[in-house]
């Protein structure tokens, strides 16, 4: 069940919270229970990420939060706010393949949820073009998906989930398919994106290194049903950078991460 807030007292209560999350579980028709009992609080503008095994419930509790389905128990409320051009409650969804159409140019693959939205062609285009530049593809607007590396084309679902301003940012495994040295600099272009527009970021990886290295805070699940096993603050300098990917203080938080992932795998590797 997804609330949103409506008495002033419980609006009161989470203003500071963009993200909440109680007794959810989810079973599917076949009988597995997927996730939960569930429990998480996001506040707004903060960066964590849910780290976990495969099938743990970590895309789950994405899909939750976006409304995609629907919980067996329990409550999803989310702070978010509507207003014209808002497409889908304020929330942008980043997937693990970038799903661009391949018949039609970047600029039109980033302004469909706009032109789904009925928002004015040149408005969309417009606002198209300047999502684009913020992810440092203003020269490729005009470009076909199949003209881009694999790392151009993920900088293209991030500019679609971010043309519509959403408040919150669902991110599931959006770099696991790329090569280190690009999934390194997409690392640090998506924490310079999160600074400068404030947005609240969900971020679901299996990569204790990647995990440390972005959040703000590390959700550490358990295996099906997934269950939040442990909660790992990442604090340090802001902002990040290379310094600190090569600090003492990444290695000590990257070992405590995996110290407190370890008994959720059998057998699987962990980064």
């Amino acid at each position: 069940m997804v609330e949103r807030p409506t008495s002033p007292t419980v609006e009161a209560s989470l203003t500071a919270l963009a993200v909440s999350l109680r007794g959810v579980t989810k079973a599917y028709d076949n009988g597995v229970m997927a996730l939960g009992p569930f429990d998480l609080t996001v506040r707004k503008g903060e960066f964590i990420s849910l780290l976990g095994p495969s099938g743990c419930g970590k895309s789950t509790a994405l899909r939750l939060i976006a409304g995609l389905s629907a919980a067996s128990s329990g409550t999803v409320r989310t702070s978010r706010h509507e207003g014209v051009g808002q497409i889908g409650h304020g929330i942008g969804f980043v997937f693990q393949e970038p799903t661009l159409m391949p018949w039609t140019s970047v600029r039109e693959n980033v302004r469909l949820p706009l032109k789904l939205g009925g928002v004015p062609k040149v408005e969309g285009q417009s606002r198209a073009d300047a999502v684009l530049a913020s992810v440092g593809l203003a020269d490729f607007a005009d470009a076909f998906p199949r003209e881009l590396s694999g790392g151009m084309k993920m900088r293209v679902s991030l500019a679609r989930a971010l043309v519509t301003n959403p408040d919150i940012l669902l991110m599931d495994e959006p770099f696991a398919a790329l090569d280190e040295i690009t999934r390194f600099r997409l690392n640090n272009d998506l924490l310079a994106l999160w600074r400068s527009l404030g947005k609240t970021v969900i971020f679901v990886t299996h990569s204790v290194f990647e995990s440390v290295y972005l959040s703000q805070r590390v959700v550490v699940m358990t295996a099906r049903p997934g269950r939040i096993q442990a909660e790992i603050r990442i604090e340090t300098v802001e902002p990040r950078g290379e310094e600190f990917r090569t600090s003492a203080a990444y290695s000590d938080y990257c070992r405590r991460v995996s110290a407190a992932l370890a008994p959720s795998y059998s057998g699987q590797s962990m980064l």
